[in-house]
């Protein structure tokens, strides 16, 4: 059954991280963080909208990352076999395109799609590092097929863990590339490393002249691993982020913005780092979350989740406040989108190497908002 409750808007006194750990830390691992936190007591929250009865689209996929749409045919990624499963919107498998040059191992693989206009953009880890490419989508349907490839950006620091991964085109028309410290925090404070950042570049992979630090790729930094990012239609930008063993973050990104991470995770409270970083505006703790993929419908952020196997919705009115959909009926959550029809489509993330798959796993779900 569907569980719905509101989450705790935790504020939390400040931190300093000497850990990393990957998708889902441990549950049994040792906080490095010094002092505990308090939490408020729960809020009240008002549900944006209930769901109708999930309807499976499609199943038997294999690690899947990321969905895009290109007119009415969904693009899904598969992290490790880099293949893209190409589907119509009532679920029936059309194709499967190849990508060449795709080095999967650990969190690395085939992850983040976004199609615009005759392109899609794709985000991959290869022998060298993380790259982000772009390929021309020829013909339809069953037809559909790929351009050579042409690569946008690479030198990407790539680790069996932390390597980001989202992509996605912002309603200024620029492309936005989430990347991870892969492993090494130090980088995510390092502006002339392009990891622990959100990069944003034009579609043909240049600097976009009004980035806020000068003939740099560079749009926020101090990032962990950041595997969200959508915008509202007033243009404000949100990520979420993995945290190492407490918090996990939904942020507001600000350009030029500076997120704390290795110094701080959660919220920084603490004299000494106060006023230096921007805060979250919500944060969860990590068993509850590990957010992934993230989309808006209507007056709600729906914010997929993979170690708390859960569809988690913000309303936008009030990001610090979140209720809770589907907890642990579809397993782990790696994306969620809007697709063309008005619906949310749902990714989980069972053969990923970390969940329990079932027998039809992992699937496409999709989920009917009723107002």
């Amino acid at each position: 059954m569907r569980t719905r409750k509101s989450l705790l808007a935790l504020t939390i006194v400040g931190m300093t991280v000497l850990a990393a750990c990957a998708d889902d830390p441990d549950p049994g691992a040792e906080s490095p963080i010094g002092e505990e936190s308090a939490a408020p007591a729960e809020p009240e929250v008002t549900a944006q909208g209930e769901f109708a009865e999930p309807e499976i689209l499609a199943n038997g996929l294999s690690s899947p990352w990321s969905v895009t749409f290109h007119g009415g045919t969904a693009l899904v990624s598969e992290r490790d076999s880099g293949r893209i499963a190409a589907f119509d919107l009532q679920g029936n498998r059309l194709t499967t395109l190849s990508v060449s040059g795709v080095v999967s191992g650990g969190e690395g693989g085939l992850l983040g799609l976004t199609a615009s206009g005759e392109h899609l953009y794709v985000y991959l880890t290869g022998a060298e590092g993380n790259r982000v490419e772009r390929y021309l989508l020829n013909g339809a349907g069953s037809d559909l097929w790929l351009s050579e490839q042409e690569v946008l950006l690479d030198g990407i620091p790539a680790a069996q863990t932390h390597n980001g991964g989202r992509i996605g085109m912002g309603p200024d028309g620029m492309l936005y590339v989430s990347t991870g410290d892969a492993n090494d925090p130090d980088l995510a404070q390092d502006l002339d490393s392009l990891a622990g950042k959100i990069l944003r570049m034009t579609s043909e992979g240049e600097v976009p002249e009004d980035n806020p630090f000068e003939d740099s790729l560079v749009y926020s930094f101090g990032h962990r691993n950041i595997q969200g990012m959508t915008w509202s239609r007033s243009g404000t930008f949100y990520a979420t982020e993995f945290g190492a063993n407490d918090w996990d973050e939904l942020n507001i990104i600000e350009a030029g913005g500076n997120y704390g991470w290795p110094f701080i995770e959660g919220l920084s409270e603490v004299e000494d780092v106060e006023g230096e970083f921007i805060d979250p505006v919500q944060v969860w703790e990590t068993a509850e979350a590990s957010p992934s993929g993230m989309t808006i419908l209507g007056r709600s952020i729906y914010i997929a989740n993979l170690r708390g196997e859960r569809l988690t919705e913000v309303p936008l009115s009030d990001p610090s406040e979140s209720i809770e959909d589907f907890v642990g009926e579809f397993g782990r959550i790696r994306d969620v989108v809007v697709a063309p029809n008005g619906q949310l489509w749902v990714i989980t993330n069972n053969t990923d190497g970390r969940g329990e798959p079932g027998p039809e796993d992992d699937r496409i779900i999709q989920l009917k908002v009723q107002r």
